[in-house]
């Protein structure tokens, strides 16, 4: 991931990376983001490779969730340029919440399912290869064992880890996570947080989530992005605090 304070940092930064041979898997230059021609957040450039560990830090309403919906393609921009060197069918996205009926008495393991709807036809049995996947994505967040519970009688931890096994059953390159330490206890924040670098070490994914939670931040993640009052900047890393 590359982010520069200025446009000459930018470009340094661009051609170091495709020296080395790298793509970036998105990139955005010089880009606004906003609603209804009215930005929110102005000159965003940055870079996202393959195995970085992104996070994105403001406070809320900082337009963490606007940066987002774009790199997914769900908010036109409003200036510059973004591109992105894979299919969006390759993005895994974790949201902040599961827009989801509590009501709806939906196990954990169907709620992974849905992962991969992409592939699978309408009212078609999902294939054999399919659910050995779902075995296989609930074994990477530790969580086989809880296949078959209520999704909504999980803690609020299992259940950021099941949204994200959901996420890897699309077979992501990238994976975009709206405040996944938040809302859990610091057990399950060390184990979130231990899964992320799992996928960016062993897997190679590009992590990019967010937080409003800098400290927090600061104790996950590779490159730190922040945002707040309509700019973003990259923040010099000193030595990883200790989680």
């Amino acid at each position: 991931m590359r982010s520069e304070r200025d446009t000459d940092g930018i470009t340094n930064a661009g051609e170091r990376d495709s020296a080395d041979g790298s793509l970036p898997l998105v990139s955005l230059r010089h880009v606004n983001l906003g609603y209804d021609s009215a930005p929110v957040v102005q000159d965003v450039s940055l870079a996202i490779y393959p195995g970085s560990l992104i996070g994105l830090a403001g406070p809320n309403g900082s337009g963490k969730t606007t940066l987002f919906r774009a790199v997914l393609g769900l908010l036109p921009i409003l200036g510059g340029s973004l591109s992105r060197s894979c299919s969006l069918s390759n993005f895994g996205y974790v949201p902040q919440s599961a827009a989801l009926d509590p009501y709806f008495p939906l196990s954990a393991s169907e709620v992974v399912e849905m992962g991969a709807y992409g592939r699978v036809r309408s009212y078609q049995f999902l294939p054999l290869k399919e659910k050995q996947r779902i075995g296989e994505v609930l074994d990477q967040v530790g969580l086989r064992q809880l296949a078959a519970r209520a999704f909504f009688s999980l803690s609020g931890g299992q259940k950021q880890r099941m949204l994200i096994a959901r996420a890897l059953m699309v077979n992501p390159k990238i994976m975009i996570l709206d405040e996944p330490l938040s809302g859990v206890d610091e057990e399950s924040r060390r184990s979130i947080a231990d899964l992320l670098h799992k996928l960016t070490r062993e897997k190679g994914l590009a992590v990019f989530f967010s937080s409003h939670d800098l400290e927090m931040v600061q104790r996950v993640a590779d490159s730190i992005v922040r945002i707040d009052k309509g700019r973003i900047w990259l923040e010099e890393r000193k030595a990883r605090l200790q989680p």
